[in-house]
This record gives structure tokens, C-alpha cells and sequence, in this order.
């Protein structure tokens, strides 16, 4: 049979990921902060949507629209009820200092006081105190300007973590001149700025207060070994008595090891959940979406009638086809959205159902592929949805994540124990501890194992480091060093 060339139409079908699927993605995963900034945007965009009031039903806006424009309302002002809207008049005679609130006459009932000695001083960060000191202590026009890129590398305590040749590389200048200029800043306020080490840090603190003697520096030579509370050997190293040693520490905590966060003014964001979950009088659980925490935007589709009935230009009418489609896909994504959260946090609920009305002890093991397939969705779907969205209920705020862990065997060979409720339990092991109690990764395992847990030591010994707890012989050394 003779090969031969052809050529043949065919019919597939697979799988594109078009512009719209791209952005219903990115929806899924946005946070409440991410979603309501990229609201606000397509309504600065999008001439048809417009926010829903309060009272307003979300479905479009198809009330008819006249012809009038209504007049603007202005916005309320507090105390502006004892405030007159008659005009003022003017007196050209009039002296300057006579006028409400000129001269140094009482200002009336009704209006605010401008004394200057109210007035709150805006809080300063860090990088302008550091510009103003280098205005004034460093004079030469080019050590100002590099003294203001070092201060852009410092990291969020307040440290230099560059080294000297890495730094002026980067800045095109020489090394010894970073060097001196290192030396001057390292005096500036506050003390132990631009230090390249907690030690160092340390130093220049002690030095700034007139502290730093040999045994002071023995004693910051040998942080590591503090750390570990071999006040014995310290004491030794040091050269000094126990009352010497003891007013030695109490020094070292009165420093600041992260001296820039005294400047640090960033207001902490409260978390705002997206699911709220609540007992009805069934005595079962309820849950509802946190929907006055995001703006509702509607499709103003009789503004677009009004529009596309008295245009005749086909650029403008293109150009409102296209914001009325773009208006409508986005008000169907976010319900999309909206029902998709709700059904796994739904899904998450009925599985997790005892851990809500018992603890964290009652926590059951859950792999994501388990609510996928009870939800009808994929797994990367489900992960988008859980990821920084959080659930309020009786027993706190937690992000739907948490919900998730890893399955540990039973010794019974019935029933599993979730990872979390594991780690909760080696918690409770640790916080009962003594000085003369303390317990070993190995006897942690036994005690699990006769609570009927199947674990290994070096699991054990994994989940106390993710939980930051120290290693046996540290936790006998800190029980010991505590009163």
C-alpha cells in the first residue's frame, strides 16, 4: 500500500483558557482587599456600573431614568445642624482683625477653634528622622547623597544587612568611603541603627549610654552561648560575680534589638472574614457570606438603552456594547464567586462539624481532592477558594486552609487523627512540664501512642519545631533559669 499525501479537515474540542476564564480565576483568589480595590476600579471604568444603595435590590438597575438630573445632595457635616446658610456679608471697611476668627478676639460658638498648641504633629518615620540627621551632621554634598541610598537598604528592625564591598559596588563609590560614612550613621538616633548584627546592635547601644566595658564585650563575643543559659560559664568568661552577672542581663534587656520599629507606624489590619458561621435554633450551624464587607455593583442597563437609542456614531455604540457585556461578566463572576465560597466553606463545615462544637481535639483529617469531589470542582479550585479567605465562628476566626491536615494512624487502626489535633497535643504534653518533668521527643511518642496516636520521633520532632518549641535539654535549662 502506497503512502500518499492528503489533506482532511477535522473537529476537536479542547480546553482554552480565554481572557474572561483568566480573570474568574484571579477573582477566586483575590483577598477582601484585593477584590474590593479591583471593584472600585472597573466602576471608575465602566460608565454602566454603578454601587447598589442600601434598600436597593442587586439585581440591574432597570428602574426608567428621566430626562431631569436631580440636584446634588451635599455631603453631611457633624455639628453642621447649628451652622447657618445664610451668606455672609462682606464689608469692604471692615478691619481684617474683626472678621470671625481673625485678630485675637474669641472665635464664635460656632466656630472651631485654631489654636496651634492643639495641633496633633504628624507622626515622622524613620527615613525622614534619618534625612533630617544627615542634613545637618554630614556636609559634603556627595557623602549626603550616598548616606540617603544607605538608608534606603535598611531592613524593616533597622539593620544593614549589605556587607561594606557589596554595598559600594552597588552604590559606585568607593569602600572606604562607605566605610567612614557606615561609622557616622551608626551614631545617629536612634542608637544601634545601621547595625549589621544583633551584636553590633548591642554595641553601639551600650556605647551610646557609656556601658560598653570588657565584660560587656566577653558577654555579647558569646550571645549563642546566653542563649542556651550557661550562666556558669559566662560568669567565668566575663570575669564577674553573680550580682555583677545578674545587673549585666538586666542591661541587655533594657536595649532594643530592632530599633527601627520604634518608628514603625503601619497600622495592623484587622482580618475581615468572608464566611460567618453561626448556630440556628435547630441547634445546627448557619452560614452566610460577609457581604457588607465588599461593594455591590449593578449593571445600569436602561442607561445603556437611553444611550445606544440616541447614538449614531458606531465607534460610541461599539464602545458601549462592549462596557455593557464587560458590566454584566462582572457581576456574574462575583456571584460565581460568591456561591463557590459559600459551598465549600458549606462542604468544610458538615465535615468539620465536631471540631466546631467540641475543639481543636476533634479536629478531622481532610485532604483537599475529598472536598473537590464532594463539591463537583477541581482541586486547584478548591485550594483558590481557601487560600486567604477566612470563616468567623464561635470558636475564633480561622482561614479556611486551617481546615486542611495531614491524616496520623491510629494505633487502633480505627479512625485517624488530624495533624493539628497532634500538634495541639504535644502543646498540652510541653505546657504541663516541670523543671524536674520535662519530656523527651522519645517519651512524647510514648504518651502519644497510649492516647492512641501512631507517630514517629522524628515526626514528633518535626511538629515541635514548626510550633517553635525548643528541644528538651533548652526547655530543662529555661525552667531551671526562670524564678
Amino acid at each position: 500500500m502506497a503512502l500518499t499525501q492528503r489533506l482532511a479537515v477535522r473537529q476537536t474540542q479542547s480546553p482554552a483558557m480565554t481572557p474572561q476564564l483568566q480573570q474568574a480565576i484571579k477573582l477566586l483568589q483575590f483577598t477582601q482587599l484585593e477584590l474590593i480595590n479591583y471593584i472600585e476600579h472597573e466602576m471608575e471604568q465602566n460608565p454602566l456600573l454603578e454601587l447598589a444603595t442600601d434598600g436597593e435590590d442587586t439585581k440591574d438597575a432597570d428602574a426608567e431614568a428621566t430626562d431631569t438630573q436631580k440636584p446634588e445632595t451635599p455631603a453631611t457635616i457633624q455639628g453642621s445642624e447649628n451652622m447657618s446658610t445664610e451668606p455672609v456679608p462682606v464689608d469692604k471697611d471692615r478691619p481684617l482683625d474683626d472678621w470671625p476668627g481673625g485678630g485675637s478676639g474669641p472665635a464664635p460658638a460656632n466656630q472651631p477653634s485654631h489654636d496651634f498648641g492643639e495641633t496633633v504633629a504628624s507622626e515622622i518615620g524613620l527615613r525622614d528622622h534619618l534625612f533630617g540627621q544627615i542634613n545637618i551632621d554630614i556636609p559634603a554634598p556627595t557623602d549626603r547623597l550616598i548616606a540617603r541610598l544607605m538608608v534606603d537598604h535598611l531592613d524593616e528592625a533597622g539593620y544593614l544587612r549589605n556587607e561594606i564591598p557589596e554595598l559600594a559596588d552597588t552604590l559606585g563609590c568607593p569602600v572606604d568611603q562607605v566605610g567612614t560614612l557606615l561609622g557616622k550613621l551608626q551614631k545617629f538616633d536612634p542608637p544601634g541603627i545601621f547595625a549589621r548584627n544583633l551584636r553590633e546592635c548591642l554595641t553601639l547601644q551600650l556605647q551610646d549610654l557609656g556601658r560598653f566595658d570588657p565584660a560587656m564585650e566577653a558577654l555579647l563575643a558569646n550571645l549563642d552561648r546566653l542563649a542556651r543559659h550557661e550562666d556558669d560559664a559566662l560568669r567565668v568568661i566575663c570575669g564577674v560575680d553573680q550580682e555583677d552577672f545578674t545587673e549585666m542581663l538586666a542591661e541587655l534587656r533594657s536595649l532594643d534589638p530592632k530599633p527601627a520599629q520604634a518608628f514603625d507606624h503601619v497600622v495592623t489590619q484587622a482580618i475581615r472574614p468572608d464566611v460567618f458561621l453561626r448556630r440556628d435554633r435547630d441547634g445546627g450551624w448557619q452560614i452566610e457570606l460577609n457581604t457588607d464587607a465588599l461593594p455591590r455593583p449593578i449593571v445600569n442597563r436602561s442607561y445603556a438603552a437611553r444611550i445606544l437609542k440616541h447614538e449614531t456614531s458606531k465607534t460610541d455604540r461599539a464602545f458601549i456594547v462592549d462596557q455593557l457585556s464587560a458590566a454584566n461578566w462582572l457581576v456574574k463572576a462575583l456571584h460565581q464567586r460568591a456561591t463557590t465560597i459559600l459551598k465549600v466553606a458549606s462542604e468544610i463545615v458538615s465535615v468539620q462539624s465536631a471540631f466546631f462544637d467540641k475543639g481543636v481535639e476533634f479536629l478531622k483529617p481532610m485532604v483537599m481532592r475529598e472536598i473537590a469531589k464532594e463539591v463537583g470542582l477541581h482541586e486547584s479550585t478548591i485550594s483558590r477558594v481557601t487560600a486567604n479567605k477566612y470563616i468567623a465562628t464561635p470558636r475564633g476566626i480561622f482561614e479556611l486552609k486551617y481546615f486542611f491536615t495531614n491524616a496520623i494512624a491510629s494505633t487502633t487502626g480505627e479512625g485517624a487523627h488530624s495533624a493539628e489535633t497532634v500538634r495541639h497535643k504535644i502543646r498540652n504534653l510541653v505546657d504541663s512540664e516541670t523543671a524536674k518533668t520535662v519530656l523527651s521527643d522519645d517519651k512524647i511518642v510514648d504518651l502519644l501512642r497510649q492516647d492512641g496516636v501512631d507517630i514517629a520521633r522524628r515526626t514528633v520532632a518535626k511538629y515541635r519545631d514548626s510550633m517553635r518549641i525548643p528541644s528538651s535539654v533548652q526547655r530543662r535549662r529555661n525552667k531551671k533559669a526562670s524564678p
